[in-house]
Parts: structure tokens; C-alpha cells; sequence
């Protein structure tokens, strides 16, 4: 499909700079058989039923944006890059020490190339990948984490990070209440929504929750450039569905609930699991599932979502579970009724026809 489909015009007022205080108070926008209904997170347990199960993405984000410099090296002359600022986003881990990044101001680092980031945390830069990213290789004996947690901030998506700096609000505000698995590099937003108050009331009405892991990469930023979605070569994350969680959904299915993924994260990784005839397999390994108009859904039966930017994969992907006209229509509707997008923004809830 040609990519401008996927095109809409959202004003600049509408990108959420700060999560909803309480985040259970987010507006929620629910696409179903019925039309469009306007309603709120906290009414998330009317509009499910018992014996749903809603699926929950465990990760933990890291702060993995970095600012440095190109340090010096021998050899190095008078017309030499050395002190460049270098800056860096994390995307995905490779080893204990290795990470493959996307580089800012990334003509002025070579191969072989140290940048010190501060406090005692220097990389290495091994290699330069296809897509123009690097291997990052950290020196020292700490995990590290730990030299993220020094030398790191929190890697805030670009249409709020060019808006206002990070701060340390967005410390808390960008985890989810179920982070528990450190590796992201951006949050599962959808369930930014959720509050202990807002789980148990859930549970009293018989619906179950459920946890995976999907590390989220930077690479969820990244524009579409291709004209056509066949040309576009999607992102690789890791992730891991256990045996007994894999059990646990496929019992939800044949007693007759629906499995509710919580962010395309969550759908993403389930949709990879699933098997032809629907069966949710463990799962452990990377995947680039990229999921358009046409793509037979087969492990989920609802989606809790954001409202995504425009031409971009989660777009896609939203459209092809409720249709690409629906899902127009929705946005055009939140974009009139002051809807709040994106990460920090309000919540969708998708239910497609069965």
C-alpha cells in the first residue's frame, strides 16, 4: 500500500507534553461494532467483560540517551574531530557490553573512535551497521546499567524531547507500573494508564491481566521512507513469552474470553507467538513483525493503544485490525474533540468485530 494512506494532518496543541495526573484520568476513545464512544480509562471495566484477559508488557525503560564527545586519539592533526559532540540512543542489546545505537552527528565518529559520555563511562565505537547505526562497546567492569543510570537520561520520544528537556519527573512518568525487565529504550505507553486502583477493579470484574516482555527500540521512532509499505524494512526487538503465560492466554481463548493486548508492543509479540490456527506458542528471540492492511490476525481479539503518528508502522498497524476508513474516521474525531496524542497522550480501546 502507498504510505501517504496513512497520512493525516494533527495540529502541534494536540502532542501531549505530560502524562494525564492521575494517569487513570486519560480520556479513552472507543472504536467498536457500535461507532465511536467517547470514554475514560476508568471505564475501561465496563466496556470488557469476565473472563477477558488484558496482556501487559513487563519491560523497563532505560535511560539510554547519551550525550558525549569524540574523544582524542593518536594520529589525530590540527583539522582532527576530536571533541565533537556526539550524542546516542541505545536500541538494542547485542551482549553484556554491546549495545547497537543510533548516532547523532554521526559523520564526525569514525571506527575505532572512543566517546566519553561523562562520569566515567566511555564507548567504543566497533562497528557501523547498514541502517547507518553503531556498535556501541562500553569499557569497564560495571553492568552497564550502571553506567546509565550515571551518565544516562531517560530517551523521551523526539516530538516531546524537541518541545521541553527531560527532567526528573519523566523518570517515573515514562515506566509503567509493571516494569520489571530492564532493556527498553522506549515505553509501552498504553499501560502508562494504569494504576493499582484501576487493576483491581478490573480483576473484581473477573478480568485477568497477564505480562510479557518486549524490549522496545529506539527504532519505534524511526520514519517510514519508503513510498510503499513493501519497502519498508521494520525494526527488530527482542522478547520472551514463557511456557505457562503462553498456556494461561490460550485458556482465556477457549473458555471463550478475549485476549486484549496493552500496546502494539504486546499485540506485536503476541502475533509472533501465534500459530496458524490461533495457538499462542512460548517465545523467545527477535522479532520484526510488520503488520499492515491485510495481515490476518490470529493470538489477539482487542487492542488498548495511544493515538500514533501519522504514517507511521503502529498506524498501520491499528488499521489493519479496525480497518484504514475506521480508524481515519477515529482520529479525525479525537483530533476535533481535543483528544491528547502520542506517548503522554490518551488511550484508544479497539474492538473489532469478531
Amino acid at each position: 500500500m502507498r504510505v501517504d494512506a496513512f497520512d493525516f494532518e494533527l495540529p502541534p496543541a494536540r502532542i501531549a507534553l505530560r502524562p494525564a495526573r492521575p494517569r487513570d484520568a486519560a480520556r479513552m476513545l472507543v472504536v467498536a461494532k457500535g461507532g465511536l464512544t467517547d470514554a475514560g480509562v476508568r471505564d475501561l471495566p465496563s466496556w470488557l467483560r469476565a473472563g477477558d484477559c488484558l496482556v501487559f508488557n513487563d519491560t523497563r525503560v532505560i535511560p539510554a540517551q547519551l550525550e558525549g564527545r569524540r574523544a582524542a586519539r593518536v594520529g589525530d592533526d590540527a583539522q582532527d574531530m576530536s571533541g565533537a559532540k556526539i550524542g546516542a540512543t541505545l536500541h538494542k542489546r547485542i551482549d553484556l557490553r554491546r549495545w547497537q545505537a543510533f548516532v547523532r552527528n554521526a559523520k564526525r565518529l569514525r571506527v575505532g573512535d572512543a566517546i566519553d559520555f561523562g562520569a566515567d563511562v566511555i564507548a567504543l565505537a566497533e562497528e557501523r551497521l547498514s541502517d547507518g547505526s553503531f556498535v556501541l562497546a562500553f569499557g569497564g567492569d560495571e553492568p552497564v546499567e550502571l553506567l546509565l543510570e550515571r551518565a544516562g537520561t531517560m530517551p523521551l520520544p523526539p516530538y516531546i524531547a524537541g518541545k521541553r528537556p527531560t527532567d526528573d519527573a519523566d523518570r517515573s512518568d515514562y515506566q509503567t507500573m509493571f516494569a520489571q525487565k530492564d532493556g527498553a529504550v522506549a515505553a509501552p505507553t498504553a499501560a502508562l494508564h494504569f494504576t493499582p486502583e484501576l487493576l483491581a477493579a478490573l480483576a473484581r470484574t473477573g478480568i485477568a491481566s497477564e505480562t510479557l516482555t518486549l524490549h522496545v527500540g529506539a527504532g519505534t521512532f524511526l520514519p517510514v521512507k519508503a513510498d510503499d509499505t513493501d519497502d519498508h524494512v521494520m525494526h527488530a526487538e527482542w522478547g520472551r513469552i514463557d511456557a505457562a503465560t503462553a498456556d494461561r492466554l490460550n485458556a482465556v481463548r477457549a473458555g471463550g474470553g478475549r485476549v486484549i493486548a496493552v500496546g502494539t508492543t504486546s499485540l506485536r509479540l503476541l502475533e509472533s507467538a501465534a500459530r496458524d490456527e490461533g495457538r499462542i506458542a512460548p517465545f523467545e528471540g527477535d522479532t520484526s513483525i510488520f503488520i499492515t492492511p491485510g495481515y490476518r490476525f490470529r493470538a489477539i481479539d482487542g487492542l488498548m493503544t495511544n493515538f500514533h503518528l501519522p504514517k507511521s508502522t503502529l498506524f498501520m498497524l491499528v488499521s489493519a485490525l479496525m480497518g484504514l476508513n475506521r480508524m481515519q474516521a477515529a482520529y479525525a474525531h479525537a483530533i476535533g474533540h481535543d483528544y491528547r496524542f502520542y506517548s503522554y497522550g490518551d488511550a484508544s480501546l479497539l474492538l473489532p468485530e469478531p
